[in-house]
C-alpha cells in the first residue's frame, strides 16, 4: 500500500515563500498521478495542484497559477509544491494525493499545515 508523507508546512508572512514535499513509500511512483489538495479552515479540500505520471502535464487551479509550482522527482519519489507570494487565503492543510494510472485506487497524505499570517 502507498504510504505518502507531506512535509514543509509552517507559519510564513504574506508574500512569502515555502516549498512543500510529499515522500512516497511505493517504488513505482512513476506510474501514479499526484496532486496537491487545500483545506482552508471551514472548507472542503479542494485540488490546487496535479501533475501526470510522466511529469510532462501540469494543471492549477486558477487562484495559485503563476504563484505555485508542482514538480515531482520520480527517482527520489517525491512530490513538490514551490509557494510563493502567499496570501493569507493560502492558509490551511496542504494534503498530497496519489492516484494509480493502472487501478485508479488513491491514497492521501496526512496532511501539512501552512499559516499565511503577518
Amino acid at each position: 500500500q502507498v504510504q505518502l508523507v507531506e512535509s514543509g508546512g509552517g507559519l510564513v508572512p504574506p508574500g512569502g515563500s515555502l516549498t512543500l514535499s510529499c515522500e512516497a513509500s511505493e517504488f513505482t511512483f512513476r506510474r501514479y498521478a499526484m496532486s496537491w489538495y487545500h483545506q482552508a479552515p471551514g472548507k472542503e479540500r479542494e485540488s490546487v495542484a496535479s501533475i501526470a505520471s510522466a511529469s510532462d502535464s501540469t494543471s492549477y487551479k486558477d487562484s495559485v497559477r503563476g504563484r505555485f509550482t508542482i514538480s515531482r522527482d520520480n527517482a527520489k519519489k517525491t512530490m513538490y509544491l514551490q509557494m510563493n507570494s502567499l496570501k493569507p487565503d493560502d492558509t490551511g492543510v496542504y494534503y498530497c494525493k496519489a492516484r494509480s494510472v493502472q487501478t485508479m485506487e488513491e491514497y492521501w497524505g496526512q496532511g501539512t499545515q501552512v499559516t499565511v499570517s503577518s
